[in-house]
Parts: C-alpha cells; sequence; structure tokens
C-alpha cells in the first residue's frame, strides 16, 4: 500500500497536493479519498471510475459505490447517493467493511430525506457490523450519523453524545480530516442542544483547522455553521466571505454543489 496516499486519507496529511499515481485498485481509492477530502470531486470521480473499469471484486467495487454516494450527499444530492449507495450494498456480500459502509451510506441517505425509522434500520444494521473486524474509520462514521438522526427527531442531548463519541473515536484513529468532521457533527449537535456558546467555540477552531488543512468542504459546512449562529473569532463578513470562496472553490474543482 502507498503510505504517502494511506496518510492523505487517512492520515495527518489530508492536504498533499499533487497526489502521487497509484498503481493498484485500493490504491486509486485512496487517491480518491483524499481528494474528494479536498473537495476535488472531478479528480476524485475519475479515479472511482478508474477503480470499477479495473474490476478489482466485489468488495473494492462496493467500497468505491459508497464513496461515490458520499461525495453526493457532501454535495446536497442525498437522492442521487442513494442509488449509489444501493448499488454499494448489493456488492459488498458478507465483507463487513463495505457492508456497514454501504449500510451507514443508506442511513444518511434516508436522513436526508426525512425517512428516519429507514435511517435507524440502517443504523442498527450497520452496528451489528462494526462487532467484527472493520477499520477505525466505520465506528466514527456511525456515530457521525447516529449525531445527525438525533438532531433530525430534536433530541439535542443524545446528538450531543454521539458526537462526542466520534470525536473521541477519531482522536483514536488519528484521522485529521475524521477529527474536524466530528468538531463538525459535535458544532451542529451542541447548536440543536441549544449550547451557542459552545457550538460557536467548537466550530471556530474547526473552521481554522479545516482551512489549514485545505479541507474545503468542511470549511465551507463550518462557515454555513457559523453565518447562522456568529462566530467569536471573525466578523461576519469575513465569514460569508469564507463561505462563498469555499464554495466558489468546490464547484471549480468538479463539485456539482446543491444551493443550500
Amino acid at each position: 500500500m502507498n503510505l504517502v496516499l494511506a496518510n492523505a486519507a487517512f492520515g495527518d496529511d489530508p492536504r498533499r497536493w499533487p497526489l502521487p499515481p497509484a498503481t493498484t485498485p485500493h490504491e486509486l481509492w485512496l487517491r480518491a479519498v483524499a481528494a474528494g477530502g479536498q473537495g476535488r470531486y472531478g479528480s476524485a470521480m475519475a479515479d472511482l471510475a478508474g477503480m470499477c473499469r479495473l474490476q478489482p471484486g466485489r468488495p473494492l467495487v462496493s467500497l468505491a459505490h459508497s464513496t461515490r454516494a458520499s461525495f453526493l450527499r457532501q454535495l446536497g444530492w442525498h437522492d442521487r447517493a442513494r442509488r449509489w449507495d444501493g448499488r454499494a450494498m448489493a456488492l459488498a456480500g458478507s465483507d463487513p467493511e463495505a457492508g456497514a459502509d454501504a449500510l451507514i451510506g443508506l442511513a444518511a441517505d434516508a436522513l436526508g430525506v426525512a425517512r428516519f425509522a429507514a435511517s435507524a434500520a440502517a443504523l442498527r444494521r450497520a452496528g451489528e457490523l462494526l462487532t467484527r473486524s472493520v477499520p477505525p474509520r466505520l465506528p466514527v462514521r456511525l456515530a457521525w450519523v447516529s449525531a445527525e438522526l438525533a438532531m433530525a427527531r430534536g433530541d439535542g442531548a443524545t446528538a450531543v453524545g454521539h458526537a462526542e463519541r466520534a470525536v473521541e473515536l477519531a482522536g483514536a484513529f488519528g484521522s485529521a480530516r475524521h477529527a474536524v468532521k466530528s468538531d463538525v457533527i459535535l458544532a451542529a449537535a451542541l447548536c440543536s442542544a441549544g449550547e451557542i456558546d459552545r457550538s460557536r467555540m467548537v466550530a471556530d477552531a474547526a473552521l481554522d483547522a479545516a482551512s489549514d488543512l485545505g479541507i474545503i468542504p468542511l470549511r465551507w459546512a463550518l462557515a454555513c455553521l457559523l453565518a447562522d449562529i456568529g462566530s467569536a473569532r471573525h466578523p461576519a463578513a469575513q465569514v460569508h466571505r469564507i463561505r462563498n470562496e469555499s464554495a466558489a472553490t468546490v464547484r471549480h474543482r468538479g463539485g456539482d454543489l446543491a444551493e443550500r
């Protein structure tokens, strides 16, 4: 495995660009994950397509489809994402990583269209797969979507609990991108629980981290949140500028960002 690609995708170097070439389907997946984290969706989608053309086996193709779906959700297209997560689930077979990835994605898709019972059912099934040997990124993802479901149901306290669990798991995992995303979820959960001052503090720190790390989609999401609740570090005009610049960068890099 290419350690540079692995570190860019799931380690402490998420802003690396250009990325080194990939020589295997798994390395193409790592390249896609790393590029997508930077908002380079055109490059990421091309690598996923190239990976699938190599026909590496059903579980890896399943992971590619789940990753494509996650990019679509990041851009605001939950309805489009569901088709890819469904394909991922069909190809996952008995592979616990692919199966859990697809189920967590399906839970997030259902949540995005207010199908809360379906989202909860998919999360339960994913949780059952996490009792087996899976990469540490998956419990973090499960905690994210669990927090988002609780927020959607109006249960801020439960959302904060899941989000704090995600922060803890991401810290143990060692992925800078997962740590920042967990802080995004925590800030939103705190806001839903009425803890606005703490939400603002978490979001401000995460915005600085996302900017330093070049994680443009998360920078955009944090600026959107801070535009709503106000920042303690940045004037409103600067927050709006960061939000608009980040959205423009995502679009320039091939992301079809849905209107918010």
